[in-house]
């Protein structure tokens, strides 16, 4: 039986329809983190295929370079539908509140001016703001 059918039937019966609103707001959820997690490891496998490309000798990594360029903006564009992207702070000043998980924040003074060094997982903004906070490797600014 069409969910339009089903739909109707149950609100004859006087049950409340908005249980399949609730559902598909469930499924819709579940789908969007199945979108966030394949992002975010696509990022990661883009980061490590860079790392790899770049011991290669120039001429042989052209179109490995170019490859990965293609990949990165059809991600990016497939992303982009749903209102979700990626972002690398990599390089910024740490601060409290930043939107990311230091693995390494224990090592620094209360005091201590820090940069980002490394980015492992990136920070993933949707529609309505934060949807998953990055992870991120920190150093001390030396002055």
């Amino acid at each position: 039986m069409p969910a339009v059918e089903w739909k109707g039937a149950m609100k004859a019966e006087g049950e409340d329809v908005e249980c399949l609103d609730n559902l598909s707001r469930e499924v819709i959820d579940r789908m969007e983190q199945s979108l966030i997690e394949i992002a975010v490891e696509s990022w990661r496998l883009s980061r490590l295929f860079s790392r790899v490309v770049c011991r290669l000798d120039a001429g042989e990594s052209d179109r490995y370079v170019s490859q990965l360029r293609y990949f990165e903006k059809r991600v990016e564009e497939a992303l982009s539908v749903s209102r979700i992207r990626l972002v690398n702070i990599e390089g910024e000043s740490y601060r409290p509140g930043t939107p990311a998980l230091a693995l390494n924040l224990g090592e620094f003074g209360p005091d201590d001016e820090l940069r980002i060094d490394v980015m492992l997982e990136p920070i993933v903004m949707g529609p309505s703001g934060l949807r998953k906070e990055g992870t991120v490797v920190l150093r001390k600014v030396s002055i």
